[in-house]
């Protein structure tokens, strides 16, 4: 049984990562610690995972209990850097929701420290487990699809404004900021580390100020680009959509792709089992919440030591190292 806790409850992922931790029949969830005595006071005791679990008074009662192993980091993007420093100085592996923060050296030495430790960080990149985001990286990565000349990728979503100004507090890069992560992870998994990273950081609505509501970054590489949209204002149902464009053949996540049922894969000629020209290739979708407890499942394999990470500290480093270079706060 892994023995584990949570710290914070204001990221938009907290109560479903909670859910799975509850759900995990090898967790044991020890308790919860909110530092915002208010937002404490809305949460605990309600319908739902918060009213499950205790919660702790203070840091220290969780971080200084020897017994939990491992800490879920969900505070707000403003906060949870701090708060997962303060976990893996503590000795405890983390399981970290995105974005790592825009304190890029802070970052560099969280990770460095985790490393001389043997801690394990896992950030909350749930698309990693997303069937079809996964075959289309494994036709990208094996060179099924020819040379990858192409990624294009579309996020966006519909934020009310008190989001926008949550999100836009202390953070310069607006909604690029808080989802381009999901689509980077996709993208230098596949790509590797960009050459050059342009973006353009627009407000389009002026509905908060500061907050950047229409972006789009473009990451060249020697041989191909990638390009990632995401607004803050499309009206739903969101049209989210994932594409890859090799010499050989374009795979592309048919939208919804959460949890999504099929990908349009085009090939020159036939192979691997598949047909010369174009056709669906059909997947059993996965919801939200059941990519998180794919997350928590393989956070705690990696524990157990029954098996290595699925992204190693180099690659989780290289997300937020591409992310603060489309967002202006590393010099690309």
């Amino acid at each position: 049984m892994i023995r584990m806790a949570q710290y914070g409850t204001k990221h938009g992922h907290a109560s479903g990562k909670l859910k799975s931790m509850l759900d995990h029949p090898q967790v044991e969830v020890v308790g919860l610690y909110e530092p915002d005595a208010e937002r404490r006071r809305e949460v605990e005791g309600e319908d739902g995972p918060y009213g499950q679990v205790h919660f702790f008074d203070s840091e220290e009662e969780m971080l200084g209990d020897d017994s939990i192993v491992a800490v879920a980091s969900e505070g707000l993007n403003a906060e949870s850097l701090d708060q997962t420093g303060q976990i893996v100085a503590a000795g405890k592996h983390v399981w970290y929701d995105k974005p790592a923060g825009d304190k890029w050296e802070q970052w560099e030495g969280i990770v460095a420290e985790a490393r001389a430790k043997e801690l394990q960080i896992q950030m909350g990149f749930m698309l990693r487990y997303h069937p079809g985001f996964a075959q289309i990286s494994e036709w990208a990565r094996t060179g099924f699809l020819g040379n990858v000349y192409s990624v294009r990728a579309h996020m966006s979503t519909n934020l009310k404004p008190e989001a926008r100004a949550l999100i836009a507090a202390g953070h310069y890069g607006g909604i690029f900021f808080d989802l381009a992560g999901h689509m980077l992870d996709q993208v230098v998994w596949i790509l590797g580390r960009p050459q050059k990273a342009t973006t353009f950081l627009r407000n389009d609505t002026g509905i908060v100020a500061d907050f950047q509501d229409n972006t789009l970054g473009v990451f060249e590489y020697e041989q191909a680009m990638a390009l990632v949209d995401i607004a803050a204002m499309e009206a739903p149902p969101m049209a989210r959509r994932f594409e890859v464009y090799g010499e050989k053949g374009s795979a592309i996540l048919i939208e919804p792709f959460e949890p999504g049922h099929a990908i349009r894969l085009c090939l020159t000629e036939a192979t691997g089992g598949y047909d010369q020209g174009d056709q669906l290739v059909p997947f059993e979708g996965i919801g939200r919440q059941g990519l998180y407890d794919l997350e928590l499942q393989a956070f705690v394999r990696v524990l157990k030591g029954q098996q290595k990470p699925d992204r190693s500290l180099d690659h989780e480093l290289l997300v937020q190292e591409t992310l603060l270079r489309g967002t202006g706060l590393i010099a690309d």
